[in-house]
């Protein structure tokens, strides 16, 4: 599925300056065609009049201005896709790599962030799936040496949708690493980042902990 947007000024070489995204037949279940948020017409800024809205994938293939949309064949051959947006290692770029299309399970603490009260804690976040319903989350305080399960809080909008997590505990004064580990379609938050080119894709819980004192 092929989405190409409208706003490229004529001037420009269309390889190179178009903005068309290809992404797996298999979205297009849950695709849709935005033209209004909340009721109100999507700004120009945000991509209006009509925008292309893949839910779960990055948000590059979430074109803007959208001007056609096709079932092709082969992938576009664009520079926005075929050599952007490419998860490639350091040092390497090309089309032979994977396209940033369907986005991993993550998370991360919203609360606390740097310090708290010794006692009763109460540790929140926020957790997303990709493309499948985020099925648990889990929080350390020790920076991952142990881990409890935390509870879902709010309405659950569906697979696409973020979910609220919370967990309560105990603490002493002290200073403390705060991980969040999300799990979502059997895959879980890997501990490390993915080292790749451009950054993209970064899931892991480790750089994502918060370090606050606790008096």
């Amino acid at each position: 599925m092929t989405s190409t947007g409208g706003d490229m000024p004529k001037i420009l070489d269309p390889k190179k300056a178009l903005v068309e995204r290809s992404v797996p037949l298999k979205a297009h279940k849950d695709s849709f065609i935005a033209w209004e948020v909340n009721g109100v017409d999507i700004p120009n800024s945000h991509g209006g009049p009509l925008r292309m809205i893949t839910p779960g994938y990055f948000g590059i293939n979430n074109v803007k201005n959208i001007e056609k949309l096709s079932f092709t064949e082969k992938e576009s051959q664009v520079k926005y896709m075929k050599s952007s947006y490419r998860i490639s290692p350091i040092g390497k770029k090309g089309s032979q790599y994977p396209s940033c299309w369907e986005m991993p399970v993550k998370s991360w603490i919203v609360s606390p962030l740097t310090k708290a009260k010794s006692g009763n804690l109460v540790v929140s976040g926020v957790a997303f799936g990709g493309t499948r319903s985020v099925s648990g989350v889990k929080v350390s305080i020790d920076g991952g040496k142990s881990w409890k399960k935390a509870k879902f809080t709010g309405p659950d909008m569906g697979k696409y949708a973020w979910r609220r997590f919370v967990l309560e505990t105990k603490v002493k004064p002290g200073n403390y690493k705060i991980v969040s580990k999300a799990s979502a379609g059997g895959k879980s938050q890997p501990k490390l980042r993915m080292e790749n080119r451009r950054g993209y894709a970064h899931n892991g819980w480790l750089d994502h902990g918060v370090d606050i004192t606790v008096s």
